[in-house]
């Protein structure tokens, strides 16, 4: 990977070009953002456009629930970028519900095309040319809940689970190519989405709040989190651009958590 001084600021991804989905605000915004300032071209999008997308990055507006919307993405990439280098899956949401038997057919599909298939459908499109070129990084968001795997959210993490089995299938085939496939796993993130989620969950829920009270008794801030405090989007966006840096260029088919010790794993 090509390194350019630009005063005391390493550009470690000049040269690159980065798709990122997802990246018209919260992490998906923070990551197009340290991507931009470490040089890399970038292409980001998202079903609408929005303020918020980082200045710099070209947008492209489009549902990659959809077949025809993975192909939109990857014919603008090819387009604009003439390629990719890396492909940052973040793209991905789900609401809780207050029962499995009250969650429709319709829920369980679109968790499926949203958190898992956008990123399958993509991948074919583009890891081609990534394996002409014998080199790439491909990283995919899941969620630090898949393995407490929480009843309400079971649409969300069944998908994710789905992801991250599929994200080591596919390092798995990819690494003789040159090509690392990881994945990043983050945790009680203050987001827009995220917050909302959690309102959501907590009307249905009300031991929730008392939860978040009882965090804030024992001087843990306003989050429950051990470590005292919600991350931050550029928290999750750091991990998630060492894992695309050459300095994690031995490091394929792992899984990140980054959550402030939020979900203990044995």
């Amino acid at each position: 990977m090509t390194t350019i001084e630009s005063g005391t600021e390493t550009r470690e991804f000049a040269g690159k070009r980065a798709l990122v989905t997802g990246g018209s605000r919260g992490i998906g915004a923070a990551v197009v953002r340290q991507l931009l300032d470490a040089g890399a071209q970038v292409l980001t999008t998202a079903r609408s456009a929005a303020s918020t997308v980082p200045e710099g990055a070209t947008f492209v507006a489009a549902d990659v629930r959809t077949r025809a919307g993975a192909e939109a993405v990857a014919a603008s990439v090819e387009k604009e970028l003439g390629g990719v280098d890396v492909m940052v899956h973040n793209a991905g949401g789900g609401r809780p519900y207050e029962s499995t038997s009250a969650i429709p057919d319709e829920e369980w599909q679109d968790a499926l095309e949203l958190n898992y298939l956008a990123a399958v459908r993509l991948d074919s499109l583009l890891v081609p040319g990534m394996r002409d070129r014998r080199s790439g990084v491909i990283v995919h968001v899941s969620s630090a809940a898949v393995p407490a795997t929480p009843p309400p959210f079971l649409p969300y993490t069944a998908a994710k689970a789905a992801l991250e089995n599929y994200s080591r299938g596919l390092a798995s085939e990819l690494a003789p190519f040159g090509i690392r496939v990881n994945t990043v796993s983050p945790g009680r993130v203050a987001t827009p989405g995220g917050e909302a989620t959690r309102a959501e969950w907590a009307r249905l829920d009300p031991s929730q709040e008392r939860g978040q009270g009882q965090a804030q008794e024992e001087g843990q801030a306003d989050s429950p989190v051990p470590l005292g405090r919600d991350g931050q989007p550029a928290d999750i966006a750091h991990a998630l651009l060492f894992l695309m840096s050459d300095r994690a260029s031995w490091l394929t088919g792992s899984n990140l958590f980054v959550d402030g010790g939020e979900f203990p794993r044995g």
